[in-house]
């Protein structure tokens, strides 16, 4: 197939040639005059649900989670993971479980390029520990990840966990050493021991801003350290409720364009109406504001964020060009969660996962996706 469009980065008419895999990139030298831009297909590092559909459940139906992806196409979503969060254990492993099988049997499944276990091994205090039930958060144990790697085939590759955990840097060392990577969030941690996860292996921080105490020292605090260390990439969930213009400007600068990643951390009502939902054991509602809260309370329980506004939100808040938005969205999403095939962006051998789109009053508007050279979805 062939496909042209406006690179984003240097602004030039781009056509490609690809089957599974890009075969070859033809740039004209001339500015581009057309205004539909062709780009790597955006990658989604912490999804834990999408229209409707609850990745925490053991028991959604494939063809749900087939709608699910879907609809993650039509926002220009490639590749993404799947997230279960904090519950009891048996439950994390049908949801797990479940989320294999869907990877394995759905024409669909080949953009679920694995999963991520945000907790259980969290801050079980109040405020870090966020939306996550409290009577589930433990201590970290390989003996129940390497069950995690079983129900999944060994797919589960990234893990989210607190630092203060006095097992943590035994366990960090423990997945790492198995290609998994190592995040830290939902934590109270103090300095050394975010360095400590750091040296056994840690390299990026979950959804940095959110998950932390409503107040905080001045200084030192977990979020400035996080900030500071060039070891740790970022991920930041840019809906404009989650984070404010001034820190998310601020920890773009602190972390630098190249280890700054959008994630949507969306969870079941994204794309849907607003009323109440699950996200596991917790019940959770859809305000019509867009602000994803714990029923009947003001706590927020994930987003309703679709990745094709996260990177419109990011160029307006954080005050950076379209195609750094994009790369925080593409190649380096991929290199952090080690996805191969993703991490050159639109050169010859990488995957053709490409979205073509368009952008209007500072918002993406997605015309088609393409996984493995597939076209998976084309505006109406």
């Amino acid at each position: 197939m062939k496909c042209k469009g406006r690179d984003p980065w240097s602004g030039r008419t781009i056509e490609l040639e690809f089957e599974e895999a890009i075969s070859s990139v033809h740039t004209n030298q001339a500015e581009a005059s057309e205004s539909v831009y062709i780009a790597p297909g955006f990658i989604d590092l912490q999804v834990n649900g999408f229209a409707g559909v609850d990745y925490n459940s053991a028991t959604v139906g494939m063809e749900n989670i087939g709608e699910s992806i879907r609809a993650l196409h039509s926002t220009g979503v490639t590749r993404f993971f799947p997230t279960v969060i904090t519950g009891p254990p048996g439950e994390m492993l049908g949801a797990l479980r479940n989320l294999a099988k869907a990877k394995e049997t759905l024409a669909e499944g080949s953009s679920m390029e694995g999963f991520h276990v945000e907790g259980p091994h969290i801050s079980s205090e109040e405020g870090p520990r966020g939306a996550h039930p409290a009577r589930w958060v433990r201590p970290p144990d390989l003996n129940e990840y390497r069950r995690w790697q079983e129900a999944t085939n060994g797919k589960v590759r990234v893990v989210t966990l607190s630092p203060e955990w006095p097992e943590a840097a035994r366990y960090i060392e423990g997945i790492t050493k198995e290609g998994v990577v190592a995040s830290i969030g939902h934590t109270k941690a103090g300095r050394g021991q975010i360095q400590d996860a750091v040296s056994a292996g840690a390299t990026l921080s979950t959804h940095l801003g959110n998950g932390a105490h409503a107040t905080l020292p001045r200084h030192p605090n977990y979020i400035w350290e996080q900030l500071a260390e060039d070891r740790l990439a970022a991920s930041f969930i840019v809906d404009g409720m989650h984070l404010p213009d001034s820190f998310l400007r601020v920890a773009v600068r602190a972390k630098g364009i190249e280890r700054s990643i959008l994630v949507t951390d969306a969870v079941a009502p994204a794309m849907c109406a607003a009323g109440p939902y699950r996200l596991g054991e917790v019940e959770i509602e859809l305000r019509e504001d867009g602000r994803v809260v714990l029923r009947g309370g003001e706590r927020m329980a994930g987003s309703s964020l679709r990745m094709d506004r996260a990177i419109g939100n990011v160029m307006r808040m954080a005050e950076v060009s379209l195609g750094e938005a994009v790369e925080m969205a593409t190649r380096n999403p991929a290199r952090v969660g080690r996805i191969a095939g993703r991490m050159r962006g639109l050169e010859t051998g990488d995957r053709a996962d490409l979205v073509r789109f368009v952008v209007e009053d500072e918002r993406l508007r997605v015309l088609e996706t393409f996984v493995s050279g597939r076209r998976v979805y084309c505006a109406g």
